[in-house]
């Protein structure tokens, strides 16, 4: 009788053990059915491929069967994750992973609330490292640093290679720790219709006028002359109406984003420094020596509503209401986003690489029949009070986060799927379909080198050292959900008419030190958080070396522009 029982329990192991392998073969034969019919091209070799999924299918193994919910917002390269990726890594795994896609301001009001809650809502967030100053003061995201060597050692691939992320250093705090992991960046830069600005009866009609050469405008002043050559002199080309620029202006939450995306560093009212201008940052906030931030206003050593800052506003609501279509100042960000692509637009001085995709589909008007964009991507110009040294544009990088409200085995499993999805299994077919690149590998590929002709740009921009001065939001700001929601309404004001530029930006730096102080009384982010400077007269701060900047004589210095066909061969020596 024992010995049957023993029998009958070897026979159950043996069964058990037999499944066991079956599944693992299982689960493998599904890593190589994706390796060979989705993810390629790739920076590894098909057997190193192999060897990464096998990782993943064994380091998963404990979590299998349970179910995971994650959200980001809704980009084509997100919409990738969701519908593919996550199918990939729940047949290789057995982990279901619910990839929701959100609007992006709902993205950062779900992680506010999970913040103030302690409530588990996602079990990882695709956010904008725009919240590094956010998540490194409160500290409620599990750091990544100590993560992948401590609690997340046994879930964390070897394989990563976290030095081949373009994005790291936006998603590094000042203590050195990495918060959050890059999924995917894009940068905000110059659109032009290279077509016509390479047109000979064009070029020549706009030398004449001007006295220099139409080509992509180094600074501000040679944009407000192509804005105001092609809307009021060009007016029509193949009978359809022409415009020299194109934005938008209702008053919404997307106008903000307008603005904290490095406008005013566009223009130059922060202080040098790459990534982001040290002590005053690209949204006008100054810190002190401990990175405590100290004022917003001009009379606390700030720069948000300083000289350079009301000058970004004034050209911003000028060139919308002169130079844009008519019906653009009640726009929204999506609803501006397609129009250069519908072909009545000369330039874009606001522009995210992530249109890319949607502006290469063969048959729209911008395109070409052989395929080749009809326009190009280049640097953004910049201001009047703009200076070497600074950064001049915007980088969006949505990254990976692990809140601390995240029960472990929940974050253990959201971690792999953020890990899979951008593994260098994965991340170059990805970044082929999304043009969103994390990897410095990706950006190298020799696939790129082919595609390249048919990107108008994209791939020399990000392989070109001028990549360093586009960066995400920094370290200066100490609660980006509280701070953001307060640009979209004062800059709104600006945009409608309803206030000056000076007055709509002396209510915001009000504002912003409004939450500033709040943050100071309630002490919940220590001996990092808000300390205000003593207010003192303008002067006193206008007078000092670095930024917030006096008012210039002339903010529309000489006009530069550059030949864009030089401009990238002086990258690529």
């Amino acid at each position: 009788m024992k010995n049957n029982r023993i029998t009958a329990v070897a026979a159950a192991v043996a069964m058990v053990c037999g499944a066991m392998s079956f599944n693992a073969t299982a689960d493998m034969a599904a890593a190589e059915r994706w390796i060979n019919d989705e993810f390629q091209p790739s920076t590894l070799s098909k057997a190193d491929q192999m060897k990464e999924m096998e990782w993943f299918v064994q380091a998963a193994a404990p979590f299998k069967g349970m179910e995971i919910n994650v959200v980001s917002e809704t980009i084509t390269t997100h919409e990738y994750e969701s519908k593919v990726l996550a199918k990939a890594f729940y047949e290789i795994t057995g982990i279901k992973v619910n990839h929701d896609l959100i609007g992006e301001g709902d993205v950062v009001e779900k992680l506010q609330t999970q913040m103030q809650s302690s409530k588990n809502i996602y079990d990882a967030y695709i956010n904008d490292s725009d919240l590094i100053g956010t998540h490194w003061r409160y500290q409620q995201v599990r750091n990544l640093t100590d993560w992948m060597t401590g609690e997340g050692k046994d879930v964390t691939n070897p394989m990563l290679d976290v030095d081949d992320f373009i994005g790291k250093q936006f998603t590094t705090g000042p203590d050195g720790k990495l918060y959050q992991l890059p999924d995917q960046q894009f940068a905000n830069l110059y659109w032009f219709r290279y077509d016509w600005f390479t047109d000979p009866g064009i070029k020549a009609k706009f030398k004449n006028k001007y006295g220099y050469e139409l080509g992509v405008p180094v600074n501000w002043s040679a944009y407000h002359d192509i804005a105001d050559f092609f809307t009021n002199d060009v007016k029509e080309i193949n009978g359809e109406r022409v415009y020299g620029h194109m934005d938008y202006g209702k008053k919404d939450p997307s106008l903000g984003w307008r603005f904290t995306d490095a406008w005013l560093s566009m223009a130059g009212a922060g202080d040098l420094g790459e990534p982001n201008g040290l002590p005053v940052d690209e949204w006008g906030i100054r810190v002190d020596d401990k990175s405590r931030p100290v004022g917003s206003c001009v009379a606390r050593g700030g720069a948000t509503n300083g000289p350079a800052a009301v000058y970004s506003v004034n050209k911003y609501v000028e060139w919308l209401k002169n130079y844009a279509p008519p019906n653009a100042a009640g726009m929204v960000f999506s609803e501006a986003g397609p129009v250069p692509a519908q072909g009545n637009i000369a330039q874009q001085i606001f522009w995210y690489t992530a249109f890319t995709a949607d502006m290469v589909k063969e048959g729209i008007p911008v395109v070409n029949t052989d395929g080749t964009p009809k326009w190009r991507m280049a640097p953004s110009p910049r201001g009047a009070y703009w200076e070497e040294g600074q950064k001049l544009g915007y980088q969006d990088a949505g990254s990976w986060t692990l809140m601390k409200s995240t029960p472990v085995d929940r974050a253990k499993a959201a971690w792999l799927y953020a890990q899979f999805v951008v593994s260098k299994t994965t991340s170059l077919k990805k970044s082929h379909v999304g043009l969103t690149f994390i990897r410095e590998s990706d950006v190298n590929h020799e696939s790129f080198t082919e595609r390249a002709p048919k990107l108008g740009g994209l791939i020399e921009f990000y392989r070109s050292p001028a990549r360093v001065r586009w960066s995400p939001t920094g370290t200066n700001v100490p609660d980006y959900p509280k701070l953001a929601q307060l640009w979209w309404q004062n800059i709104g004001d600006a945009s409608s008419g309803a206030k000056t530029a000076q007055a709509a930006m002396d209510a915001l730096c009000k504002a912003q030190e409004r939450v500033l102080s709040r943050l100071e009384r309630a002490g919940v982010q220590g001996d990092i958080g808000p300390k205000l400077n003593d207010p003192k007269d303008a002067d006193y701060w206008l007078n000092q070396p670095g930024s917030p900047k006096a008012k210039l004589a002339n903010e529309k210095p000489k006009p530069i522009t550059v030949d864009y066909d030089e401009l990238i061969k002086s990258w690529q020596q």
